[in-house]
């Protein structure tokens, strides 16, 4: 039997406040990634800091770095290379490596110091720094004070391993170490070398920005939406990646001349009137992340529940209930729901201990095959899972590691009105919603007025954050009904206070 190849796109949509990457595979929507301008992820950033703090009782320094609360950074990851690198000093050695008490003889308060964002921030807690620096790139992690190669034990073959060590003992520079990612198996001898030699760049333009930049100062955004794109997300599987900004476009094809020429014929600009999430009819399935409930082609459905402590999702027939008899029902909604279970998965980056309740099977047959159609969802999933075998009761668990903030979490708020036991749409995402309402039926209101009714809650985000409307500053004002919700809007033509939010859409 031919294998089936997978069709696979990258949309990108660019606003002034903020970025969004659509991944479709077979045209259907299976991770979604979203950059605010004002809600970035530090975690991989590498920061010229300043010590505010140093607490020998804990062993530990208190950092600003620029963020909202203090960083955090422990004895046991400072590394002694980055502590005087920029500055006319001696090299220090730390006194011992085991008592972390000896901390204020390595660190002063109002010293400068290199760091790297190893945790994010939680809750009241602020991130946590490591003094071990380093730089990614789709194929190698460039170690800036380290000389080894170490490659991915997942690459097996050791002739693969020796061609690629080969390549990278040739063009490496003394005084910089390098891990080889398991992307790199196969990879051309040139796209190697041109990413060594892109990292190496990167890393001398932030010496540069720690030699002169003003501390607390960021020097390098490893979640730069274009730099997570090339390095995790865009390689030889992707048939297209379309862009619709210039400026965006213009960036990512001149990133690929440096580390992969072969991917740009794949690279568009998109050009047409229309927004582009509406022409792959992506805004639509966005909307579906937000309902628990997801209906089967078959008619069953499934039904995803998040807690704290784990993920449940359940399975239901539905309104499905088969050609001939009772099993082949079962076996057909489970199909579709281990295929769409996958898909969700990936989709909304559950994790942690996900329980999924399949409809109760009988034959070790039928469960076998479930399980490989949830497998084999999952195997083009990034992020690290493990798919076990039915339970006497008839559940499958599944553990995933987290890649990033949950698109709940980027989209959504917790609800004010039950304690954060619920979530709404966020007032960001309803904004956004509201601008892009105006962009898709730009044709149709050209001369028009119009009334936006909103929330008063959201009235008064909208007076904070109109940067997006003002291009319609002459067409349309705000007015605020407490009858309508937060996470809705209506928008009324004028004189006549027509109601036309889905005339246009």
């Amino acid at each position: 039997m031919r294998k089936h190849k997978v069709n696979t796109e990258i949309i990108v949509n660019v606003h002034p406040l903020e970025k969004r990457v659509a991944i479709l595979e077979d045209n259907r929507l299976v991770e979604l990634f979203v950059e605010r301008k004002d809600h970035q992820n530090p975690v991989g950033n590498i920061y010229k800091g300043i010590v505010k703090d140093v607490l020998p009782g804990m062993g530990a320094a208190f950092i600003e770095i620029g963020l909202e609360r203090t960083a955090f950074l422990h004895y046991s990851d400072i590394v002694l290379d980055f502590l005087d690198i920029y500055e006319e000093a001696k090299p220090r050695k730390r006194v011992n490596p085991s008592d972390s008490s000896q901390i204020g003889k390595l660190l002063k308060p109002g010293q400068e110091i290199v760091v790297q964002v190893h945790k994010g921030p939680i809750g009241s807690k602020g991130a946590r720094l490591t003094g071990q620096i380093s730089v990614p790139g789709k194929y190698l992690v460039l170690f800036p004070n380290k000389d080894k190669i170490a490659i991915s034990r997942k690459i097996y073959s050791q002739g693969e391993r020796s061609r690629i060590r080969n390549i990278l003992s040739e063009v490496k520079d003394p005084g910089y170490g390098l891990i080889v990612r398991t992307e790199s198996e196969g990879a051309e001898e040139d796209d190697i070398r041109n990413e060594y030699k892109a990292l190496a760049k990167t890393w001398r333009l932030i010496e540069k920005q720690l030699k002169f930049a003003k501390a607390p100062v960021c020097v390098f955004e490893e979640n730069a939406l274009e730099n997570y794109l090339i390095r995790d997300l865009f390689n030889e599987h992707v048939d297209r990646l379309v862009i619709d900004d210039k400026d965006f476009y213009k960036s990512i094809i001149g990133q690929l001349q440096d580390i992969s020429t072969d991917l740009i014929p794949s690279v568009e600009l998109y050009k047409e009137a229309s927004p582009i999430f509406d022409s792959w009819s992506i805004e639509k399935k966005i909307e579906t992340i937000f309902h628990s409930r997801i209906y089967l082609p078959s008619g069953g459905n499934i039904k995803i529940e998040q807690t704290e402590a784990l993920v449940a999702i359940d399975i239901n027939t539905g309104s499905f209930t088969g050609k001939s008899h009772y099993e082949e029902t079962v076996l057909k909604t489970n199909l579709e729901a281990a295929a769409e279970s996958a898909r969700q998965i990936r989709l909304r980056d559950l994790s942690g201990v996900i329980v999924i309740d399949f409809i109760d099977m009988a034959d070790d047959k039928a469960k076998s095959e479930v399980l490989e159609i949830l497998r084999k969802g999952l195997k083009r999933d990034r992020a690290k899972n493990k798919v076990y075998p039915f339970t006497e009761l008839g559940m499958v668990e599944v553990t995933r590691k987290r890649m990033r903030a949950t698109i709940m979490a980027n989209f959504s708020e917790a609800c004010p009105f039950c304690n954060g036991s619920g979530r709404i749409v966020s007032k960001d995402a309803v904004t956004m919603r509201i601008y892009r309402w105006l962009v898709r039926s730009e044709y149709f209101i050209k001369n028009k007025r119009m009334r936006i009714m909103v929330n008063p809650e959201l009235l008064n985000h909208i007076k904070i954050h109109n940067e997006e409307f003002i291009s319609y500053k002459d067409q349309i004002e705000f007015g605020e009904d407490s009858s309508v919700r937060v996470d809705e809007f209506k928008v009324l033509g004028l004189p006549g206070m027509e109601d036309i939010t889905s005339k246009y859409c």
